[in-house]
């Protein structure tokens, strides 16, 4: 896991902000055990948690990271003007905008990443369950997806380099 003294101010905000939204890297970690175990019997948590790590340490990623956590924030604080708050505070279905933001991280390890996430986007296993919870009073549109979406690039990540052992 990167040391979190060599991480410069960008990495550290992101990693800090998913953390202050009740996401920890365990939690992403237990999504790509959730994705990749069946193929791979022998797959341990720190290879998930080190391919989360490598996942978030890419700018794009963080960048990503950044934009999403401060567009839910702004919502809950209703300083996004209508009719888009209310449809970023009511997740609306049609609203697609943060699956596509979340697409630029799925990106970024190749095109497993795509079913990988759509997958998962649809189950919503673990933490992506209470991140789509409304009851919480939280807006969380596009924190699911990112997160959602970091798992699925970490999947591909994973998925690769056992293609490249075996």
């Amino acid at each position: 896991m990167k040391n979190f003294e060599s991480m410069d101010d960008v990495e550290k905000k992101a990693r800090e902000l998913l953390e202050e939204r009740g996401v920890t890297m365990d939690d992403i970690a237990e999504l790509v055990y959730f994705l990749q175990s069946k193929y791979h019997p022998a797959l341990e948590r720190s290879e998930c948690l080190e391919n989360v790590d490598r996942v978030l340490s890419k700018r794009e990623v963080q960048n990503t990271v950044l934009t999403a956590i401060e567009l839910d924030i702004l919502a809950e604080q209703g300083k996004i003007q209508e009719p888009l708050l209310r449809i970023l505070r009511d997740d609306e279905g049609l609203y697609g905008v943060d699956e596509v933001l979340a697409l630029s991280i799925v990106n970024v390890y190749g095109s497993i990443g795509f079913t990988n996430y759509g997958y998962i986007d649809k189950l919503k296993p673990g933490i992506l369950e209470h991140l789509n919870d409304k009851s919480s009073g939280k807006v969380h549109t596009f924190l699911d997806d990112i997160v959602g979406a970091i798992a699925a690039a970490a999947s591909s990540r994973l998925a690769h380099r056992a293609a490249n052992t075996e």
